[in-house]
This record gives structure tokens, sequence and C-alpha cells, in this order.
């Protein structure tokens, strides 16, 4: 829907999650010297501003991104994504958050390629200004959904594909599934991300088991901070849904994630998960 704007969300706990997990794949890719491509169906503005406008309404940021900048206790395996948000903001204050494409682009190397997609008008046009002179980025002002159906299979032939919508519209949750199963027609062996909101609503529950259903190494990641409010309200958990993961993500899972639930916790409930497929035969528990 158009009406959503990541910026009042932005740095947010999921945000953490996401771009923690983000970030790891990323880096595990570039590890070899072939190129490869990162596509985001729904890419947002970029970055976001923290200190003015949208953000400063909610101050989502303080629960999570501002948790990890101010905090002395930050385990090693989280301080690549923390020096990528501390990159973005120069003078050592925290006052920008750099969503997914800002922070692909400064893991991304010449030879790899960024393609992006965005619906709303207005965070098209920061998305283009943001990327500004960034090298072999394509932005298009498209549903993510219907776009990546023409990036598959990438010219690379190795890519990390993000699914993120707003899921305020909640037919998001069954495009997500339908976008997830076409890709693996059309690409079966890149690495997929699946973001997705745990809410108590009927078409959340039944989203994390229609992604498990499928034949292939996966990997499910999800982060609690505090117990759900009684009226239902608010979002308080989020997973990430990872297709074909390498095998340096669950060791870098291992390391993080009970620092991470730590840090952003904010009362007794505060927890995470790490499941993962058959296949693996992984099975850990926060």
């Amino acid at each position: 829907m158009l009406s959503y704007r990541h910026a009042f969300h932005a740095g947010n706990h999921a945000d953490v999650l996401k771009h923690f997990v983000l970030t790891a794949l990323l880096r595990h890719l570039a590890l070899k010297d072939r190129p490869f491509a990162f596509i985001d169906t729904h890419a947002g503005a970029g970055q976001y501003r923290l200190d003015e406008g949208h953000a400063t309404q909610n101050q989502e940021y303080q629960s999570g991104i501002a948790k990890l900048w101010n905090s002395n206790q930050i385990p090693l395996s989280l301080m690549d994504y923390i020096s990528l948000v501390r990159t973005a903001n120069p003078e050592g204050i925290l006052r920008t958050y750099p969503g997914s494409p800002c922070l692909a682009r400064q893991i991304l190397r010449p030879r790899d390629s960024m393609r992006l997609f965005e619906l709303h008008p207005g965070d098209y046009r920061l998305l283009g200004q943001n990327l500004k002179g960034a090298d072999h980025v394509k932005i298009e002002l498209q549903n993510g959904f219907s776009g990546l159906k023409a990036s598959l299979p990438p010219p690379q032939r190795r890519a990390l594909i993000l699914i993120d919508p707003s899921y305020e519209d909640k037919t998001d949750y069954r495009q997500v599934n339908a976008s997830l199963q076409d890709s693996l027609k059309r690409f079966e062996t890149g690495i997929y991300a699946v973001w997705y909101p745990i809410l108590n609503r009927p078409q959340a529950r039944q989203l994390p088991p229609l992604l498990k259903n499928i034949h292939l190494p996966w990997i499910n990641i999800t982060l609690q901070i505090a117990r759900p409010a009684a009226d239902g309200f608010g979002m308080v958990a989020s997973g990430m849904f990872v297709v074909h993961p390498p095998w340096t993500l669950a060791r870098i899972l291992q390391k993080s994630l009970p620092a991470l639930t730590q840090l952003l916790g904010q009362d007794e409930t505060a927890s995470f998960t790490v499941e993962t497929s058959p296949e693996e035969i992984h099975l850990l528990n926060g």
C-alpha cells in the first residue's frame, strides 16, 4: 500500500535482526571472486534520518539500533553490522540509519550489481538520491513481486534476493510465499532471505509453515523482545527465513543471538529461536 513509509520504523528491533542477517549473507557471497547480484523487492528510501521527520514520531530506533550503538558489550560477531551503521554516521553520533540498499552498497564490489524495486514515489525518489553515484545499481519504480520475475535468473548466476514487504496489505503474506515458490523455479540456487513480522493475525501465523514447506535447505530465525500486548497491537517479534543459508551463518547466529536478545530484550519473555530444515538437522532455541 502506498501509504506505508518505513521511515516511521527505521532502526527498530526488526531492522536490527534483518540487517544483521543480511550483512552476514552479503559478506559470505563476497568471499569468492566471482560477481554476484543483490536484489531487494521493497527497497524503501535506502537510508533514514533518525533525528528529524517520520522517525522522530515513535522513535522506534531507541529500542533497536540505539541500544547497540550505546553498548560497550557488543560481541565480535555483531561488529561488522554495527561498523556499517557507524560508517553512515561519520561524526560518531547516531543520526542516520542505513537501510538494506545502503548497507549493501558498502559491501558490494565494483563487479557486483544491485537491483532495487520501490513502489512508493516519494521513497523511490529518495532512494535515487541516497544511491546517487553508486555503480551497477538499477532502481525501478515497480512492485517488487512483479519485478522479481524479470530479474531471475541474474546474469551472474549468484545472487541474494531479499523479500521484505511491509505486510501492511494482508495480501502480502500470500504474495510472499507465491513469489518465493515462483522464484525458486526460475533460479533455484539463489540465496533467498524473507523477512516477516510475528503478529497475532491468521495470515502472519500461517506464513512460516508455508515457507518451510520446501525441500531445500533453509534456516528460520526469530527474535522476540517483549511480551505481546494484550490487545494484539504492536510488533514485538519478527523473523528471517533464509533459503540456501551459507555454512557460515549458523556459527554467526550462535555467537550473536544470545547477546542480541539480551541487548534488545525488554522483559523476561525476550527470546530467540533458530530452526533449520531436516536437510540441515540443527536446532537451536534461545
